[in-house]
């Protein structure tokens, strides 16, 4: 009975799957189709580039945040809590501020998503590995991050209130996530690591399904839960890096589209959960740019509705479980 039970359940969330997948291809295709006219080649170009960025966005995100969720055992934090967005939008601000806005447009795009890529997986490092090699201690790891993400914000609220008006423009366009202007060359960059990252994670969804139980329980299942953790987190650290130095830091988008996912499939199984959140965040983003784009007239940034529509979700969160 049980073993029937478990096959209707395993029919169930492939049939959900195979759902979401055909609205995702159903919303590739409207965000290349809807509105196509003049230069059909070069439109389709500028869409391409825009919807692949989506995609390696959306994925790297979504397997991300659940990852980080799993490991920490919480369903309201994102990697952001780390402290790494703080740092992207420092690193634009130090970069005007040393350059001005006219040097800072001129840095080689390869080079400046390299640099901020390197900066963010490095503070990841400094995080994790001194943990690993004494006592593994993930509140303190989690509260260090806080600690670190308040001194760059307020090292960033210094440097802008010293910007010329001119370069404070510049730096506005460079800390809100944004599709429009990335950089074809940096798409296989950010893929590359994206897909190797989650190719990793995926190997691992029958551990995360163990580290799911409980530390305690983790272990006592013969999980090596220290090393395995800081594994994990490191992967994580290398998608939040790779998606953020593309376009921008997004911190509510991976707390919507877990939480949608969760009601959406009804279940913890990371072999359903990780593809699921990730045609969820597929979804989101090219849907939203698709209704950005042509029910409102291109008006607004996708990434600001994002954190908008995310930040009520974790309010909503907060209040559901202070309910309870």
């Amino acid at each position: 009975m049980t073993e029937v039970v478990m096959q209707r359940a395993l029919v169930r969330h492939e049939g959900r799957l195979a759902m979401m997948a055909a609205v995702a291809v159903l919303v590739g295709v409207a965000f290349m189709t809807i509105g196509l006219r003049g230069n059909l080649a070069l439109v389709i170009e500028l869409r391409a580039v825009r919807l692949a960025a989506m995609v390696l966005v959306g994925v790297a995100v979504a397997v991300s945040t659940v990852v980080f969720q799993t490991v920490c055992a919480n369903r309201i934090i994102t990697p952001s809590i780390m402290g790494l967005d703080a740092l992207y939008v420092f690193c634009q601000t130090a970069l005007v501020f040393a350059l001005s806005g006219f040097g800072f447009a001129g840095i080689d795009p390869r080079l400046h998503f390299l640099g901020n890529f390197t900066a963010m997986t490095s503070l990841a490092l400094a995080l994790f590995l001194p943990m690993l090699r004494r006592r593994f201690d993930l509140t303190l790891m989690l509260l260090t991050g806080v600690v670190l993400g308040v001194l760059f914000r307020s090292l960033t609220t210094l440097l802008a209130r010293l910007l010329d008006p001119n370069d404070f423009a510049v730096l506005q366009g460079t800390v809100f996530a944004s599709f429009n202007a990335v950089e074809p060359d940096l798409l296989l960059l950010a893929g590359v690591i994206t897909v190797a990252c989650v190719a990793i994670a995926w190997r691992a969804r029958h551990v995360l399904d163990v580290l799911a139980l409980g530390t305690d329980t983790a272990i006592g299942l013969g999980l090596a839960w220290r090393a395995t953790a800081a594994r994990l987190l490191v992967f994580v650290a290398a998608l939040v890096s790779a998606s953020t130095a593309l376009v921008g830091p997004m911190a509510f988008l991976g707390l919507l589209v877990v939480s949608l996912t969760e009601r959406i499939v009804g279940t913890n199984r990371h072999a359903i959960l990780l593809p699921a959140a990730a045609l969820t965040a597929i979804i989101v983003l090219v849907g939203g740019q698709t209704v950005l784009q042509h029910a409102l007239g291109g008006e607004g940034s996708l990434g600001i509705v994002v954190e908008f529509v995310g930040g009520i979700v974790f309010l909503a969160i907060l209040f559901a479980g202070g309910r309870r």
